[in-house]
């Protein structure tokens, strides 16, 4: 299973969505709070191209946030990328 890396804010409904889902899929995840942590948040923003959260990776690649995870559970490909 591709290992599953999520940025993330303590207050953030898109974040705690987007880990629902994961957690629902018996995902696990690595979760990486930026809430506190601006060298944190620059990191994800220059890997990412985005500044907002959640940010989402299966293994190397980038997916983007909650809606796009979302995206993926409705089309099936999320079950896919996950099995790489």
């Amino acid at each position: 299973m591709s290992k599953v890396t999520i940025y993330t804010t303590m207050f953030c409904s898109y974040c705690h969505r987007a880990k629902k889902l994961l957690e629902r899929k018996g995902v696990a995840y690595e979760e990486i709070d930026v809430g506190f942590d601006p060298l944190l948040r620059s990191e994800m923003e220059e890997k990412a191209g985005r500044s907002t959260v959640p940010q989402i990776w299966i293994g190397d690649r980038h997916v983007g946030g909650c809606d796009d995870l979302y995206a993926l559970e409705r089309s099936g490909e999320l079950e896919r990328m996950l099995a790489e």
